[in-house]
């Protein structure tokens, strides 16, 4: 199965996330199909805290990709954001 999921980056101390399709099989930050975006949890001020590639997960999603629960939860704030 194919799946939306985070793959972590930086620093220890300093985390940033890849949003990334995958196999379900692989590791975690292991081999992935697509880069989507990334999420940075400790942007501050002006920097931008997620970026999302709404095409390419329109498309992953339509054929079958499934997101994990972390990601579905930072799409809707990200939706919830934008329409604010």
């Amino acid at each position: 199965m194919v799946v939306i999921r985070l793959s972590r980056g930086g620093a220890k101390a300093r985390p940033f996330f890849n949003i990334v399709v995958a196999d379900k099989r692989t590791r975690r930050d292991g081999r992935f199909i697509e880069r989507l975006g990334f999420y940075n949890p400790i942007a501050k001020g002006g920097e931008e805290g997620l970026r999302v590639a709404q095409d390419r997960l329109t498309y992953w999603k339509s054929v079958g990709a499934q997101a994990s629960p972390t990601v579905e939860r930072l799409l809707k704030q990200a939706a919830a954001k934008t329409a604010a």
